[in-house]
């Protein structure tokens, strides 16, 4: 994987409130480009022995691989969920212009 290589972070979290707190803080960080807040989404999974159905908002974050342990780290520590969800899923083609930017946005420093 190439340090360049853009990705799609995926989190969520129980209030829109907190889902734009956390794309904020990452944006503002410099460890995401942007941050797209969809829901409320209904999620069910696994806890605590049982099964969960719960209401959520997803942030979606672009960054590179480059950023994505800071971005990681970002998320755990404002992060308020016991095992927050941190996915990244590699973009495998887009603009030039746009993946140029991404990377432009997110450069340390």
């Amino acid at each position: 994987m190439s340090s360049a290589e853009p990705l799609i972070v995926q989190t969520t979290t129980d209030s829109a409130d907190k889902a734009a707190a956390l794309a904020r803080g990452a944006v503002e960080a410099r460890v995401a480009a942007c941050a797209q807040i969809a829901g409320p989404v209904t999620s069910v999974y696994h806890w605590a022995g049982g099964i969960e159905t719960t209401q959520e908002w997803q942030v979606l974050l672009k960054t590179t691989a480059a950023r994505y342990p800071d971005l990681e780290r970002h998320l755990l520590a404002a992060h308020d969920y016991e095992t927050p969800e941190i996915i990244a899923t590699a973009v495998v083609a887009g603009s030039a212009a746009y993946l140029s930017w991404i990377t432009a946005e997110t450069a340390a420093g």
